[in-house]
């Protein structure tokens, strides 16, 4: 899978552009702070992931003064053209197409556009709240499990109707209420104990890569990375809704679920959010990402596009030379701040300023 092509408008800083990059190699993206860099990455992430891999919002997106944004890639796959369409709206739904179809599923995405990411906000997964360790794996979800994808969609969609109708309740149940709600949650229980099924089993296959790659990335390391998923109902969904059926009701919300999970890191027994060092978190940030690529790579025959956003700048020389060791060969954008580390040879050099000075 290679991109060809993405245009781009009303996007962040850009008007109207046009990027092609090395459809093979390294495509490096150059230009002063504010020029479009990180924007240009975020579109192209947005297309595989269909979110913004900033965690932003759909606004924030868009141009001001424009009301949608257009983004439009081209892709090239075993001598098949794939075209892949966002138009962002700023009041009203967002679509997304795959050759002038409706996308119906993440995997969809992820097929069109396999994306892996490396940015200096990563170690937000390790030094953050549940959320982003719970995007982590439903990232690797959409690479790895087409059909935990599909589980993971069908928890969201139950997910919203059940806090509608918590939310209409307005705290009181009543036999129509309780009637509904027993429906969505035998719905709930059963998507929602597949999801938690998927994304355990998906850890115990990432952990061993992400031990490895840690201890590649950090040079040495006696210290085994281990991970255990952190579920809000140890004893079944079933139990657990109703346990807190009447918190739902006086909150208007589902207040246990996969939304609420977590994952726990530990280094050596040591919990990586509050005992280990900013060095250490940053470098399991990376080796998480690292194994995500590794794992969807061995499992796709190719190396997912790698989106590599200023990473080198947060690490040193020997961890910046590891990390570009360690991964396979294939379609790579890079921005850095920072000298390129040995090994990094690129095939392409972009100035985003280029970009905007062809903008009408």
């Amino acid at each position: 899978m290679g991109l060809r092509r993405i245009e781009l408008t009303s996007f962040r800083v850009f008007t109207q552009a046009t990027f092609e990059p090395d459809p093979l190699g390294t495509t490096l993206l150059t230009g002063p702070n504010g020029t479009g860099k990180t924007s240009l990455l975020e579109a192209v992430g947005y297309l595989g992931l269909g979110r913004s891999l900033r965690g932003s919002p759909r606004d924030a997106m868009i141009k001001n003064g424009a009301s949608a944004s257009i983004l439009r890639a081209e892709l090239e796959a075993d001598d098949r053209h794939l075209l892949v369409e966002a138009e962002l709206v700023r009041d009203g739904r967002s679509r997304m197409q795959l050759n002038r179809q409706p996308v119906r599923s993440r995997s969809d995405l992820a097929e069109a556009i396999p994306v892996t990411t490396f940015c200096p906000d990563d170690v937000g997964v390790v030094q953050g709240g549940p959320s982003g360790r719970r995007e982590l794996l439903d990232d690797a979800v959409a690479l790895l499990d087409p059909q935990g994808t599909a589980v993971l969609e069908d928890v969201e969609k139950i997910l919203r109707q059940r806090n509608a109708l918590l939310r209409q309740a307005q705290g009181r149940m009543s036999d129509d209420v309780a009637t509904t709600l027993a429906v969505w949650d035998d719905r709930f229980t059963k998507s929602a104990d597949a999801l938690i099924a998927t994304r355990t089993a998906l850890l115990a296959q990432l952990l061993p890569l992400v031990d490895e790659s840690y201890r590649i990335l950090a040079g040495s390391n006696d210290e085994v990375i281990t991970a255990s998923y952190v579920t809000t109902a140890p004893d079944g969904m079933a139990v657990g809704l109703e346990q807190h059926r009447q918190e739902d009701l006086r909150r208007g919300t589902t207040t246990i679920g996969p939304h609420r999970d977590d994952v726990e890191l530990l280094l050596g027994g040591r919990d990586t959010r509050t005992q280990a060092s900013q060095g250490e978190q940053r470098t399991l940030a990376l080796a998480l990402r690292l194994a995500v690529h590794l794992s969807a790579t061995h499992q796709l025959g190719s190396a997912p596009l790698l989106l590599l956003d200023d990473v080198f700048s947060e690490l040193d020389p020997d961890r910046s030379r590891r990390l570009i060791n360690e991964l396979p060969t294939g379609q790579a954008l890079i921005t850095t701040a920072s000298p390129l580390p040995s090994g990094v040879e690129p095939a392409l050099v972009v100035d985003v300023r280029g970009l905007l000075d062809g903008q009408e």
